[in-house]
């Protein structure tokens, strides 16, 4: 589950903070239904589309926390992990069946990196490559 941080401190003016990643995706509309089927995730905003027919974002929560997703746009410095060659950024689930959470997500088209397993360091855990080429680490108790 994505962890959000809210950060009381004398360095933002005594303001709280909240980090929400946006994670950019040839198409939003259709990895925002993909994370609100495999996750569960809620759709809490989307912005009307632009010229392209893509929205600007789309707005997700669930578990707490929040997350978006948006187009790829080069000129903005906006690149997909296919623009990339590969994902920068590792997002990790932690949940109490990480098994049934990487089965949904290889049923709509996920690729298993590392299988989920019992892991040594006391975690049961997997990676999966969704079908946008975001990393994500499933995890959860020892079976």
């Amino acid at each position: 589950m994505f962890k959000t941080w809210l950060l009381p401190g004398a360095h933002d003016g005594g303001m709280d903070m909240h980090i929400a990643p946006r994670l950019i995706v040839p198409d939003p509309d259709r990895a925002s239904a993909f994370y609100q089927d495999v996750l569960g995730a809620d759709r809490v905003f989307r912005a009307e589309p632009d010229g392209d027919g893509r929205p600007a974002v789309v707005e997700h929560r669930f578990g707490g926390t929040s997350f978006r997703v948006s187009p790829a746009v080069s000129s903005w410095g906006w690149l997909s992990p296919d623009d990339l060659g590969g994902s920068a950024v590792l997002l990790e689930i932690e949940t109490a069946d990480p098994d049934a959470v990487g089965a949904r997500m290889a049923a709509q088209g996920a690729e298993v990196v590392v299988p989920i397993e019992n892991r040594p360091y006391g975690k049961r855990s997997g990676r999966l490559r969704d079908p946008f080429g975001h990393l994500w680490i499933l995890t959860g108790p020892l079976h």
